[in-house]
């Protein structure tokens, strides 16, 4: 670099015959052309460095962007799995508590059934027991009926 802005406004040409040095001119002029050509070169690396940039930012925000959708779907996902499970888990619970309900019932009406079942069952014995004991009653009146019979002959012979 050759010049700054101040530079050239503090410039002093020398006066010659016809007017300023004109090797003074065309050098100083060489040199802001040098200057100039420079930033023009340096200006549009700079320009081509931020549209790289700036394509490296979009590309980075349509990543941070799907990031955050994904992350959002994967949240959603989540409560709706938890939820689910949730769900599966009270069914399951529930249906555990009509089987065991179930279970319960049949159980008592098992017990129910055999309790009918155990007084039937008595009221037979005790039915056969009252019958049996008026056949041997009636044995034993057979009996004394044939002893009488018996000792009636005895004496009548």
């Amino acid at each position: 670099m050759n010049f700054t802005p101040n530079d050239i406004q503090n410039i002093l040409f020398k006066r010659s015959l016809f007017g300023f040095n004109q090797l003074q001119v065309e050098d100083v002029l060489d040199k802001i052309v040098e200057d100039l050509s420079a930033y023009i070169r340096e200006n549009n690396k700079l320009k081509e460095k931020v549209e790289d940039i700036q394509d490296k930012l979009n590309y980075y925000r349509n990543i941070e962007q799907t990031l955050q959708n994904s992350l959002i779907v994967a949240q959603q996902t989540s409560d709706e799995i938890i939820s689910n499970a949730r769900k599966n888990a009270e069914n399951i619970v529930k249906e555990a508590e009509l089987n065991a309900r179930k279970i319960i019932e049949d159980a008592n009406h098992e017990v129910l059934s055999i309790k009918f079942e155990y007084e039937r069952l008595q009221r037979e014995v005790e039915a056969y027991r009252t019958k049996v004991e008026s056949i041997i009653k009636a044995q034993l009146r057979s009996l004394r009926n044939l002893d009488v019979q018996e000792e009636a002959e005895s004496e009548a012979v």
